[in-house]
This record gives structure tokens, C-alpha cells and sequence, in this order.
């Protein structure tokens, strides 16, 4: 959470409403029990009335992780309300859409009784809060106290009929249930359809090779919203002579199409390299493939070979974004020496340029494709400029480490508008 503001402050007041309202002290004093997450669900801001009904301090909640705060009742064999509000705040995460949970039963710890849970049921709602990237900054979680409603009604069973409102009540509440249920089981149709998407991707992007190269990190992020397929790409291939291949590409396009379009090329770099005399020779056989496979045309790559006895990095670009190159004391050089267009951008094949750069034994070698740093109306030299920031900041990381601080500080952990491609590596 920032220092000088609290999210609800920050909120942009509407139209037309008086200047100098305090957004601060309206969050504070709002009648209805809110707590502020961050995509990490660590607790960052909490109401009054949140702290009224969970008999906690504001001091005890912000800076945790909101299922340390509130876990679990391990004295109830069936306590689901971990499992189900966590469940919809990943589905807040990913859909980047509000979420209206079913009245749920969720027992609290007793503030002075360590180990002593109190009965208490909810009714809630999770609620994205975007930021200027349009990825969730924070999540809103109203949650009602609903314990004295649920808890009077098996009461009264046997002692006389409900009231017409009560019994309308009674009602809502189980409608409620039942939406609950449907929601949870398109929430699982949903899961196994991406782990489907998933189960194929990795397939299509499964390298023999990276595992010989531990100090190696990949990650893969398909575009927010979409199945878990996309037509980026990543490969590395061992070669001859102490040196190996690595790439990157990105087909235009999202979806199974693009992820089909990224296989065949994928697969045919991939043989290519291993055929002929360096990356820019590669990619000029793949660019007359590319003619002939639908879809393929416009597809950006970057192809690097590596050669650990001369230390020596050799590479090629068709019209992909620099690779990094960055020292251990944060200093970054753009691979920039050698891009030409896109595949089949020219009417005619003209041969590619190759370049070349040495690298000293604990450099960092990251590749990466354009949804990483690319923002909608920014001039690409601002996304480079924000990428070897990060590079700096983070260059003694371990390549596991630095490829996820990467994601977190571009803001894209959770995916972006484009899908991403990383590859990094310590040399």
C-alpha cells in the first residue's frame, strides 16, 4: 500500500462532485464492512465497521495475508470458507470482474481467546479496482454480517409460521444458494477447459534442451481473458561445439489459430538452426517457410546462438524487440544491431544482418516478446526504458527470481492486453 494514500482515497471522484472531498475519511466511516486487498490478498486498508465486526484492530489486519488473519475454524470438519472466498477472489483476479458470493458460513477467531472460533455467516462481495494499465490494483471486499438473519430461522421452525417478508427472505437466501452453485460449477467447467489450453500449450512449447540449462527461466502469459494458448513462443536448442540456440517469436494473432501458427514455426526454427550456419541464415529459411503456412506472415522472432568457449553471443532479428544483455552491476546493451522486418514483410527474400556481442560469465541474458513491455498509445522506447530499469534494479537476482520480478514490476504478473514469452538466462 502506498504511503500517502490509502486505494480509497486515490478513487477518482465523479463528475461534477465538490473539490476537496476527503475519499480517506468517506472509506473510513462507510457503514458497510470493506477491506482493501492487493493481488497478493495482503490486506492494505480496512473500514471501522470492518474492524467493528471482526473484533480486530486496524494495526492487527493491514500487512497481512487475509487467510493468515482469518483461516479456517479447525474445530468444524467442514469449514469452506477459505476454499470459497478464495476461490472467488482469483476469479475477481482473472476476470477482472465483481463477484457476488452466496451467503456463506465463515467463523471468525475470537480476538482475546486464542484458538476459540465464533459462528458467524457473510454475505459478500469482491470487487476489482483497475489501475491506469488496466490490470487489478486492488480488490474491495464488502462483506455483511448475516449471522443474526441465518441463525433465527431454524430457531422459529416448529414455533409458528413465518411471515410472508420472512419467508420471502428464506427464499432469496436459498435462490441465493442455488446461483452460488451454478456459478461454482461454471467455475470448474471454466478451470478444466484452461487446463485443457493448458495441457496443450505446454506440449507445443515443450523444450528436451532446457533442462540441461539450470540457470535458465521461462515464463509464459497468454493475453488476460484468454484460454491459456497463444501463438508466443520460446525454444532453446543445444548445438554442436559448445553452443546453443535460444529464441523467442510471436505470431500475430491470440488463440488456438496463432498457437497452431507458432508450432509449425516453432518446430521449423527449431530444426533449421541445427541445419545451418548461423541465426541469420536460420531465420531466412523460416521466412521463405513462412510463405507458404496461412497465418504466418508479420510473425516477429529473435534467434541468438551462443557460443560458451568463445563467449560470444551471435544473433539475428526479424523485426522483434532487443534482446538484454545486463552485467551484474545493473549496466544493460540492448542486442539492436541486427533487425530487419517482420517474416514475409518483404516482396522479395533479401538476405538478413547477423550481429554480435561478447558476454563476460555471470552476465544475464534475457529475451522476451513485445506484450512485456508494450503499452496501448506508449512509444516502445518507454516500455525498454521501464524494462532495464527493472534489469538494474534486480540484476544479482537468480533468473527465477528476476523473471518474476520482472513481471511484477512491468505490472503484468497476472497477464496483460498481449500475450508474454520470457526467456532468461545467466551465462
Amino acid at each position: 500500500m502506498r504511503d500517502e494514500t490509502s486505494p480509497a482515497e486515490g478513487a477518482r471522484p465523479h463528475r461534477g462532485a465538490r473539490p476537496g472531498i476527503d475519499y480517506k475519511a468517506l472509506f473510513a466511516v462507510t457503514p458497510s464492512p470493506c477491506m482493501v486487498l492487493g493481488p497478493d490478498l495482503v490486506l492494505a486498508d480496512v473500514n471501522r465497521a470492518a474492524c467493528r465486526v471482526t473484533g480486530r484492530t486496524r494495526e492487527d489486519l493491514i500487512g497481512r495475508y487475509l487467510f493468515d488473519a482469518f483461516p479456517d475454524n479447525p474445530a468444524d470438519p467442514d469449514a469452506d470458507g477459505v476454499r470459497n472466498l478464495h476461490a472467488s477472489l482469483h476469479w475477481v483476479l482473472r476476470s477482472k470482474e465483481p463477484d457476488t458470493m452466496a451467503p456463506m458460513k465463515y467463523d471468525i477467531p475470537v480476538a482475546d481467546r486464542p484458538g476459540v472460533f465464533e459462528e458467524r455467516w457473510w454475505s459478500a462481495i469482491n470487487t476489482p479496482v483497475l489501475g491506469p494499465d488496466g490490470q487489478v490494483e486492488w480488490i474491495l471486499h464488502r462483506g455483511e454480517d448475516v449471522t443474526s438473519f441465518i441463525l433465527s430461522h431454524p430457531r422459529r421452525r416448529g414455533g409458528g409460521a413465518l411471515s410472508d417478508v420472512e419467508a420471502m427472505e428464506v427464499e432469496l437466501y436459498a435462490r441465493a444458494r442455488e446461483l452460488h452453485r451454478v456459478n461454482e460449477k461454471l467455475r470448474q467447467a471454466h478451470a478444466r477447459e484452461r487446463q485443457v489450453a493448458v495441457t496443450l500449450q505446454e506440449a507445443m512449447l515443450h523444450s528436451p534442451h532446457l533442462a540441461r540449462h539450470r540457470d535458465t527461466a521461462v515464463r509464459y502469459l497468454p493475453a488476460a481473458g484468454s484460454l491459456n494458448v497463444c501463438g508466443d513462443w520460446y525454444e532453446v536448442v543445444d548445438l554442436p561445439e559448445n553452443r546453443f540456440a535460444v529464441a523467442v517469436g510471436d505470431v500475430v494473432g491470440h488463440g488456438l489459430e496463432a498457437a497452431a501458427v507458432m508450432g509449425m514455426l516453432r518446430s521449423a526454427l527449431s530444426a533449421v538452426v541445427r541445419a545451418v550456419e548461423g541465426p541469420a541464415r536460420a531465420l531466412d529459411v523460416l521466412g521463405l517457410y513462412a510463405r507458404y503456412v496461412e497465418g504466418a506472415l508479420a510473425t516477429t522472432v529473435v534467434q541468438a546462438v551462443i557460443d560458451t568457449s568463445a563467449r560470444r553471443i551471435l544473433y539475428s532479428s526479424a523485426g522483434h524487440p532487443p534482446p538484454v544483455l545486463v552485467h551484474p552491476d545493473g549496466t544493460c546493451d540492448l542486442l539492436d544491431q541486427a533487425t530487419d522486418p517482420p517474416l514475409g514483410a518483404r516482396p522479395e527474400p533479401v538476405p538478413r544482418i547477423q550481429g554480435e556481442l561478447l558476454y563476460t560469465p555471470g552476465d544475464t541474458f534475457v529475451l522476451y516478446t513485445d506484450g512485456l513491455i508494450e503499452r496501448r498509445g506508449e512509444d516502445i522506447d518507454a516500455g525498454l526504458q521501464r524494462l532495464t530499469d527493472a534489469l538494474a534494479r534486480h540484476a544479482r537476482h537468480s533468473p527465477e527470481r528476476l523473471a518474476d520480478a520482472l513481471l511484477a514490476h512491468l505490472g503484468v504478473s497476472s497477464g496483460a492486453r498481449d500475450d508474454i514469452a520470457l526467456i532468461v538466462l545467466r551465462l
